[in-house]
């Protein structure tokens, strides 16, 4: 007999192996927890017409042991529905005003997910657009394709976004898992917020090519999984360099560890390693509550598997950074999203819009189809008045560069440190302004029963390190349940 439900992908494939399941179960398994809960918790736009097929052929080829079977041969995974797939599948960044567009290939990730063996199981829902159409008005985790998705934990509570059905998927096991990507917090976020492990790796370490873009030179593609070893298994499948995306690829990839990333998955990976706390904002704003109670808690857990905390630092002008307004990342991402959607719309096959004015036409024209009077498309508006990146823009990252210069490089090189722990999210910006990577794992769950994580970030490249910290971590405490209280009346478990 075999669980399914929060199965690891080591586990997975060990039954594959022992022929007691097959990926047509596996499939199967997901795409009857998508009927049951899809409906409640909206965090998949569509379902791959093709999957149960694609588990067929997955298990012919393990059958006929053709060749070296790829890292996730048969494993089910979803994706961001802005990761583009040459296939019966949309890429609509959860409009209708891209529903029937035709990409010319997969996306480079996807293209290297296809190579190791995954099964394409689906489209993720996410915050339409990454809330760029209007960062006041939609709602984290609307989209107007599958309405408003539900943290499956607190449902009054935001599952966070922008990926958050990549998040709310993997939670609720209904895939094993997903990718999402990352302009700022959109991985980090929803996988703190749905007890998941994000991954958002060093921008330029994973292909951005065929991806719907928000902002390319802060845009990332990274892993979420129910375990950091989930995560890092599919960070080592889609890492790498792709000649279409060439500049941001061929810089980072020099960065790939010989022998992959799995290697870091240490239980012993804490010992020695320097982390550094910076209480203000982000532990001070907790005040008394179970979250910053529970933070104090795991530090001491670090602590006891042998990490070296090093308290009470400060980053410069850290409020300039944490807002975008203030910091200039704002106005640089709305001018970077009129270029480059415009450019990525243009590449399409076939679609019903060729720029981001026919995009705003589409929505003034289906208000109702789009929920346009309740949450407006302002910032779509402000970003087609753009004119790409001016003097304006190129001093703003100018500032932003050395913002992330002065004050995050600044704490971890002056301290030697290995990463930097924060709980929850909202450090996100300065990963974000400074291409950083960062793992988000869970660390506990409030009175209500709302998830919160801990953040580990580092510097650009660093994340050996990062798994190595946020692998002991997770060993160490073992903090993640599945949310079956909220589940429970809509399904039972299900085991072959």
């Amino acid at each position: 007999m075999v669980t399914i439900e929060e199965a690891t992908i080591s586990e997975i494939q060990q039954a594959f192996a022992e022929n007691k399941l097959t990926s047509r179960q596996l499939v199967d398994f997901y795409l009857t927890r998508i009927e049951g809960l899809n409906p409640v918790l909206r965090g998949v736009v569509e379902v791959n017409p093709d999957a149960r097929d694609l588990a067929d052929e997955a298990d012919r080829e393990r059958a006929s042991n053709r060749g070296r079977l790829g890292e996730l041969h048969g494993i089910p995974v979803l994706l961001k529905d802005t990761i583009g797939t040459k296939d019966k599948l949309n890429t609509t960044a959860g409009s209708h005003a891209l529903l029937g567009s035709a990409v010319g290939r997969d996306a480079g990730v996807v293209e290297r997910l296809r190579k190791a063996g995954a099964v394409v199981l689906g489209k993720a829902s996410m915050s339409e657009w990454y809330r760029i159409r209007s960062l006041d008005g939609v709602p984290n985790g609307w989209c107007a394709r599958t309405g408003q998705g539900v943290n499956p934990y607190v449902p009054s509570q935001t599952p966070c976004g922008s990926s958050s059905g990549s998040a709310i998927s993997v939670a609720a096991n209904m895939v094993a898992v997903s990718l999402g990507t990352e302009t700022h917090s959109s991985i980090i976020c929803p996988s703190d917020h749905n007890s998941v492990v994000g991954l958002k790796p060093t921008v330029g370490l994973t292909s951005r090519a065929g991806v719907i873009p928000c902002a390319p030179r802060w845009d990332t593609i990274g892993p979420i999984g129910r375990t950091v070893a989930d995560a890092v298994c599919v960070l080592d499948v889609i890492a790498g360099f792709d000649p279409r995306d060439d500049e941001a690829t061929r810089e980072v990839c020099k960065f790939i560890p010989d022998g992959g990333y799995k290697q870091f998955l240490n239980q012993e990976g804490l010992k020695g390693k320097r982390l550094g706390v910076v209480r203000s904002p982000f532990v001070d704003n907790l005040h008394d509550s179970l979250t910053a109670k529970t933070f104090e808690d795991h530090l001491n857990s670090l602590r006891e598997r042998g990490a070296i905390v090093v308290d009470n630092l400060h980053i410069a002008n850290i409020d300039k950074i944490l807002n975008p307004a203030h910091s200039g990342e704002l106005m640089v991402m709305v001018a970077d999203f009129k270029t480059s959607i415009n450019a990525y719309l243009k590449e399409l096959i076939n679609s019903p819009v060729r720029s981001l004015s026919d995009i705003i036409a589409f929505n003034e024209n289906n208000p109702e189809l789009e929920k346009l009077a309740e949450y407006g498309q302002q910032t779509f508006i402000e970003a087609e008045g753009t004119s790409g990146i001016g003097e304006k823009e190129r001093e703003a990252l100018e500032m932003m560069e050395k913002l992330s210069k002065e004050g995050f490089e600044k704490i971890m090189k002056e301290n030697e440190l290995d990463a930097m722990v924060t709980p929850g999210s909202r450090a996100s910006p300065i990963f974000a302004i400074g291409g950083y990577p960062a793992i988000t794992v869970p660390a506990g769950y409030d009175t209500d029963g709302m998830p919160f994580g801990i953040c580990f970030g580092g510097l650009r490249g660093t994340e050996p390190k990062l798994i190595e910290i946020a692998y002991g971590f997770e060993k160490a405490t073992n903090v993640r349940r599945p949310p079956f209280s909220m589940l429970s009346e809509f399904v039972k478990k299900v085991s072959l």
